[in-house]
């Protein structure tokens, strides 16, 4: 199953963020993404429970457990297989946008694990900061595009005001439980997704409710550029995102990898072998 925050019908894309989903299965139960191509931005793949696996065309691989994160810069052109584990898991992944500059670079990754990431704590809120700063600590992670991906759990009566700097495109989704947002305090249930505006500094919250709250807030600055997406490929221009398809389908200019390359968990995946 998966659940589209932005990047749909009513919410579309919001400056640099293209899209977020939240997704909950197994490849037992013919959950995965197979073989499959990307350029000109990043992928976020943050993992909330089970286990999913990766492996990409130029020989990497590895597995995304609870509470680790993987940032993948696509750049020029990266194919690569994601499949979920045999149990069910649950994990969410975020396409950020890359600026002009930077949508053709070497692709390469950052990979973070549950005891490697950030943690804050205060007055009952505690936050895992896997991009940017809050509570006077910062993220070992590097970002292209600047940007904060905090993932918050807060206790029952408590509340917390985070910075944002301002201009910045955030936005919430909630994961567990309820939060209020905002001066009006407007409780929202989990899955859903509050877009915040430009003109402030800061996003304040609280639990109003019995059960503890938990959601990320995910913010970033606007590239300000404009944007051609076709499926996995995400350019400015129409003549740059025909120049994607055709070097994906003819095997050059960042995909030649790909002319003779499948993956393991892959193929295995489509043949039902993988947990055989």
């Amino acid at each position: 199953m998966v659940r589209r925050s932005i990047g749909r019908p009513g919410i579309g894309q919001i400056d640099p963020f293209l899209m977020l989903d939240e997704f909950t299965g197994s490849s037992a139960e013919g959950a995965g993404f197979p073989d499959h191509p990307h350029r000109g931005f990043k992928t976020v793949s943050y993992g909330i429970e089970g286990e999913k696996h990766h492996e990409d065309f130029l020989g990497n691989s590895g597995v995304i457990k609870a509470g680790g994160v993987q940032l993948m810069t696509a750049g020029r052109g990266i194919i690569h297989s994601e499949i979920p584990g045999k149990e069910v898991a649950t994990g969410l992944q975020l396409w950020v946008n890359l600026k002009s500059q930077y949508k053709m670079v070497e692709p390469n990754y950052q990979e973070l694990n549950k005891s490697q990431m950030t943690i804050a704590k205060t007055d009952g809120v505690e936050v895992v900061i896997v991009a940017g700063e809050s509570m006077g600590k910062k993220s070992e992670i590097r970002t292209l595009t600047p940007s904060y991906y905090l993932d918050f759990k807060v206790a029952p009566g408590a509340t917390h005001k985070q910075s944002i700097p301002k201009g910045w495109t955030a936005f919430c989704y909630t994961l567990k439980g309820s939060v209020s947002f905002g001066r009006n305090l407007k409780n929202v249930p989990a899955h859903h997704t509050v877009v915040f505006e430009k003109d402030g500094d800061e996003v304040e919250f609280s639990n109003n409710g019995n059960e503890e709250g938990r959601f990320v807030l995910i913010a970033g600055e606007p590239t300000g550029e404009p944007v051609e997406q076709y499926g996995p490929f995400v350019m400015n221009t129409k003549e740059e995102l025909e120049e994607a398809i055709d070097d994906y389908r003819n095997h050059k200019n960042g995909f030649e990898n790909g002319k003779n390359w499948k993956s393991v968990i892959g193929t295995k995946f489509l043949n039902g072998t993988l947990w055989k």
